[in-house]
This record gives structure tokens, sequence and C-alpha cells, in this order.
């Protein structure tokens, strides 16, 4: 599968899907033996801005625990955010509830990670997409309804007589498809996939990833993709995001962040992707981080990541949190946004990397909501 050109990238010049501001999203923890009390937050998300385009694919990409599954479902309000605005299509979704949610969820569905959990066993294919149709009052007759399934299994590859079938017959990549299907049935403009290839084998990666890409060209969809893979993000994303800590630490278009990564986290990504020849690999830029992730319950205070980083300054970076801003570095374009206060130094060579002392990061002495690699169980969100 190749990289999308300029001519294959979607115009990002258009309108605005969802446009998210300041977003927060704190798990409170409790203690108690008769009566809970919170002793603290678990900062899962911390003030996030992003906008997704109408028909552009928007990659979210980070290490396990950042906030990024949390991020997605905050966006479709499965999760309810603890501060913030999340406004689709014009309307602010963050605040809805009951009746009202329901009717704008048919506009926004998810892809769960796991294609054999996100599925109840005991229901058919037939069964599992009828049932979002029928909620959303879309099933309004009987040969109707059978030629809109027929319709949605040919879009996602798969036979009328699997229909008939449960999960468990079906392959890992065709369970993945049953779940595209059950999302594309209610007919949404967006859709959240949150590692949707993560459980599939690398060949069935390739054909799940080429069906999305196929689905948003014919139904003009928009997908928030959520990955950790930086190479399944690179092929299919218009723009990406990268996250660390409850924050976007560095915004771009797709070829450019690879390209010119500014961030040093972004950096350290990036060094730890294989380069499929040897001396490259021998002599391009190796960053190895130090330390361990802090806590979400336990944020630094500043930069989150100045205590990993290898361009930490003893000002500014302790005390004061950057914000996501445009940069002035050569080769980087407008819609190139990075949250570091030392960027232009660090691009240019004026600031140098250092040695970074490995610190203890403090062990929180709860468990942190399901998050990423996490189980997590979608029949809790029922949409």
């Amino acid at each position: 599968m190749a990289d999308r050109t300029s001519s294959e990238t979607r115009t990002l010049s258009g309108d605005v899907l969802v446009d998210v501001r300041g977003l927060k999203v704190h798990f409170p923890i409790k203690r108690g033996v008769i009566f809970d009390r919170t002793v603290g937050h678990v900062y899962a998300v911390d003030g996030v801005d992003l906008q997704i385009r109408r028909g552009e694919t928007y990659g979210l990409v980070g290490e396990s625990g950042c906030g990024k599954s949390t991020l997605g479902r905050a966006i479709l309000n499965l999760e309810t955010p603890t501060e913030g605005t999340v406004s689709f299509d014009g309307e602010d979704i963050a605040g809805l509830t009951g009746e009202t949610l329901r009717r704008k969820r048919q506009h926004m569905q998810m892809v769960f990670q796991d294609p054999m959990s996100s599925l109840d066993p005991r229901q058919s294919v037939e069964s599992l997409l009828v049932e979002g149709m029928r909620a959303h009052g879309l099933d309004t007759d009987k040969a109707g309804t059978h030629a809109r399934l027929r319709e949605l299994l040919a879009s996602v590859g798969l036979p009328p007589a699997a229909l008939r079938k449960y999960p468990h017959e079906f392959s890992g990549g065709q369970r993945q498809r049953i779940g595209i299907a059950r999302a594309l049935s209610v007919g949404p403009d967006l859709i959240v996939a949150d590692e949707p290839v993560s459980a599939l084998d690398v060949s069935v990666q390739a054909q799940v990833l080429n069906l999305l890409e196929e689905l948003q060209d014919e139904l003009g969809l928009t997908y928030l993709v959520v990955a950790h893979d930086l190479a399944v993000v690179r092929h299919i994303s218009d723009r990406i995001g990268v996250m660390y800590l409850g924050g976007i630490v560095e915004e771009s278009e797709a070829g450019e962040l690879y390209d010119l990564p500014l961030h040093p986290y972004t950096r350290a990504l990036m060094s730890a992707v294989p380069v499929p020849d040897p001396v490259l690999e021998d002599t391009r830029e190796q960053i190895l981080l130090t330390g361990d992730l802090p806590s979400p319950s336990r944020p630094p205070s500043g930069c989150r990541f100045h205590t990993r980083c290898p361009w930490r300054q003893p000002t500014r970076c302790d005390e004061e949190r950057p914000e996501l801003r445009v940069v002035d570095v050569p080769g980087a374009t407008e819609g190139h946004r990075v949250a570091c206060h030392w960027v232009e130094g660090i691009a240019s060579g004026e600031i140098t990397r250092h040695e970074v002392a490995p610190e203890l990061a403090e062990q929180s002495e709860v468990s942190t909501p399901a998050e990423d690699d996490s189980a997590f169980d979608p029949s809790m969100y029922q949409m």
C-alpha cells in the first residue's frame, strides 16, 4: 500500500466537521469503606484542541496510556467530558444527553479495537446489523431492510450467506469487516476507528485499511483513526496528531510529519521505526528515551515530556506548559503545530541533545480506566 501523494490527499480547506476545544476527561479516584471520597484524579485527557475536516482522515498516535482512546470516545460522548466543548457539524454535543444524544449518534459511529469482544456472540450478523437500523428508525420494511443488509455486506466484501452466521464462525479480519458494516448501517458522517487493525495479521491489516479508504471515497466518510502503529497511520491519514500524557504535542499533514518531525517526543517515536536499509539504519538519528512514563494521576508540572526530554532546558520546561502553536522552522507549513518552547532552537541545532538522568515515576496506587490496549467492553456504551 503506497503513501498518499499530494494529489490524493483530500482538500484541507473544506468545512470543519468536528471542532474540539479545551477538552478534558478526568476520572475521579475514590477511596473509602462506607463513604467514598475523591482523593485525586486520573488526567486521561487534559486540554486538547483539534479540528477534523469533512471527508478527511485524522490519525491519532501515541504510546499506550497517553489518552488517545479516551479522547476518541469523548468526542462521541461515550465518555463524559469534564471540561471543554466538542462541536459536531456546528452543534455542541458534549452536553447532550438522553434521546437527543441517541439521535445524534446516527451520524457518528465507532469501530472498536477487538472485533470479537465488540460483537455479541449470541446474535447473528443479521441481528447485529438490524439492531442499529431499528434503533434509528431505518428498518422501515422487510424487503428494503434485507436489500440494505445485502448491500452492506457487499460493501465490506462478505457474501449474503454471512447474515445467518454468528461472530465465532468468522476470522478476525471478517469480524472486523462486520464491525465496519455495523457502523455503516445507520449512514454516519464520522467514524472513530479505535485501533482497527491492531488485533489482525499483517496481510489482513492491509485489506481492512484498503477497505476503509475505498468506503471513504465512495461514501464521503470522515475518519478519526486511533493507533500506535506509525506505519498504519502514515498510509491512511491526511493529518496526524501525536499525543503524550493527555495532550497533543504535534500536529501536521501526514507526509510532513514523517519528513520533518519537530517535537522531541515525535522524533523519538520516528527513530524507533525500523528502516529496511541497513546503511541508513546505522547512520540515522537514534533517540532512546530514558525513565518511566509518568502516571496520568500525577503528571509532571510544566511540559509533560520534560522528565524524559533530551533537549530539556533549565528554564520554562519544568514550570510552563507549552501551547500547541504554529512554528517558524524552515520547511514547516502553516498547519504544522508543535507544543514545545524550544522547537526553533532544536531544529536549527542551537540547542543540542544531552544525557537524561533516569527518574523513577511515582506509581499510582489505583488502576486507571480502560485505555488503549486494556480490556474494554463496548456493551457498556450501546449506540
